[in-house]
């Protein structure tokens, strides 16, 4: 079972103890940071070794030469400073709308624990103004695009990274203003110039990607719990059949997240009148009804393998080159790549979309009296004149199809970049934001099928076929929709009910009350 990460107040950063509702609770629910005295430490020595590579003049990747294809090209000690902060002005070239703030707050969290990790080279005062810019609510202006996925988040990191150079652009207390205004309005004095190592500290790595999938991925196991939930209120409308969901059927195949889901949807729906008057009306169920443990299931299944990979990422070290102060070795190696995170976060939209498909299908039951067992067409009460909800079906289908096209795996494409020398890279960035979006579309899809399904409900009880008592966790959750969403007898204006059923989707009320009736429900 998943914490609530809006409980979670604060949060120790030390390079290896993040987990995904910590990560949460500080990139969207303001949890306040601190860093811990053993990373200092770590840091501290890892910035001297920096030092003395420099100091001596030894060939190392980033410290004593340039970047990417110019590797190849020395730079004169006296030059590392311009070298490190040279990488940041160059290198802030994203395009597109900003992200989110709280995926922002995210990059900066992870960036921050990752430089804990103390390898990086860079001097802790970094770490400590990232920590207390977002314990002031400083947070960089970051457009979404213009991220290859390897050599790091290149651009959206440099962006993030200017403000703390006095420049760039930063929101605080909810004002867009320069980077340069922001820090001083929080009181964060900036920095005059990075210094040897600390521009490939700062933008080496997942961190954008990992933010965008981190925060995508949580949203997602909350709407895989919710899908269940809504699909059971739907099983009411539809009288579905309870035989597909004995959990010897799902022992003998043995996939877990096949059981847990069947074993979800016998909780839902125990103690239902009306599914209980209507076990002999068929043999079997159409598949988006009969299949919901499989379908369900399978994404659960996903879900944890992409949980298990983000969390083995938010703790990760990912820039290059990375040094050890046990042998003063400085190894050039690739963490910075995404393709450990680009597969995962391809599989986050598969497995999204695969919930919204489900969706939408039970929704198409409900609105087609030829599939309905007996609902009113579109669920009408007065045919004809009233289209009822034909066109929330039409809504929901146009989601789902757009889904099929985000859901093209990014992590397949690649395209060589710096005169070759970065010739293979992940598109994790892409993976993520693509997921994001297909999660948006797919809550959008669950909001439509909860309406949807209320709405059958209500036309089941009028027809009176099967009774009239639904389970004390549907009759909660049905009564908490028609606060806001009337019974929709004759036709209205209809968005503002399917923008309050998206605003319960997304706000997390719904698992709240499931979680008052089945306090163990996963």
């Amino acid at each position: 079972m998943i914490m609530n990460p809006s409980e979670i107040r604060h949060v120790v950063v030390d390079g290896h103890s993040l987990t995904l509702e910590s990560f949460v609770a500080v990139a969207r629910y303001g949890a306040t940071v601190e860093l811990a005295p053993s990373a200092l430490a770590a840091m501290e020595k890892s910035r001297a070794l920096a030092e003395k590579i420099e100091a001596e003049g030894r060939v190392a990747y980033g410290i004593t030469t340039g970047f990417g294809e110019f590797q190849k090209v020395a730079v004169p000690k006296e030059m590392s400073n311009q070298l490190s902060t040279n990488l940041i002005l160059s290198h802030c070239t994203a395009a597109g709308d900003p992200y989110d703030g709280e995926i922002v707050r995210g990059m900066m969290l992870l960036r921050a624990n990752a430089l804990c990790g103390g390898v990086s080279g860079v001097r802790p005062i970094l770490v400590q103004m990232l920590l207390e810019m977002l314990n002031k609510g400083v947070t960089p202006v970051v457009p979404e695009k213009g991220s290859l996925g390897s050599s790091g988040d290149l651009a959206p990191l440099a962006h993030m990274t200017l403000p703390m150079l006095g420049k760039g652009e930063a929101v605080y207390e909810g004002v867009r203003m320069s980077g340069a205004e922001a820090m001083a309005k929080a009181g964060i004095p900036t920095l005059t110039t990075l210094v040897s190592k600390e521009g490939l500290g700062m933008t080496n790595g997942t961190c954008a990607m990992t933010s965008v999938g981190a925060l995508a991925l949580y949203d997602t196991i909350c709407a895989a719990q919710l899908a269940d939930v809504i699909a059971s209120l739907s099983f009411e409308g539809l009288t579905v059949l309870r035989n597909a969901f004995d959990p010897r059927i799902h022992a003998v195949r043995g996939q877990k997240g096949q059981m847990l889901v069947a074993a979800n949807l016998r909780a839902l729906v125990e103690g239902s009148e009306i599914i209980d008057n209507c076990q002999h009306d068929r043999v079997q169920d159409a598949y988006a009804l009969r299949c919901v443990p499989q379908i369900h299931g399978a994404c659960r299944d996903a879900l944890t393998f992409i949980r298990e990979k983000v969390e083995i990422e938010l703790n990760a070290v990912t820039d290059n080159p990375l040094m050890f102060t046990e042998d003063e070795a400085v190894i050039s190696g690739g963490n910075f790549h995404g393709e450990p995170m680009a597969l995962p976060f391809d599989f986050l939209g598969i497995a999204a979309s695969e919930l919204a498909d489900a969706s939408e299908r039970r929704t198409e039951r409900m609105v087609n009296a030829a599939l309905s067992n007996g609902l009113t067409p579109f669920l009408t009460t007065q045919p004809g004149v009233n289209s009822g909800f034909m066109i929330v079906q039409y809504a929901a289908a146009s989601m789902v199809s757009e889904n099929k096209v985000y859901a093209h795996p990014a992590s397949v494409d690649s395209i060589p970049s710096s005169a070759n020398q970065e010739d293979i890279v992940s598109m994790g960035t892409t993976a993520a934001r693509k997921a994001r979006m297909i999660l948006k579309n797919t809550q959008d899809v669950l909001a439509d099928e909860l309406m949807t399904a209320c709405q059958a409900i209500d036309v089941r009880r009028h027809l009176n076929t099967h009774g009239q008592g639904i389970t004390p966790l549907h009759q909660a959750l049905f009564d908490h929709v028609r606060k806001s969403v009337a019974f929709y007898e004759v036709d209205r204006e209809i968005w503002p009910d399917i923008r309050a059923c998206e605003s319960m989707i997304r706000s997390g009320e719904l698992l709240e009350i499931v979680k008052e009736y089945l306090p163990d429900f996963e």
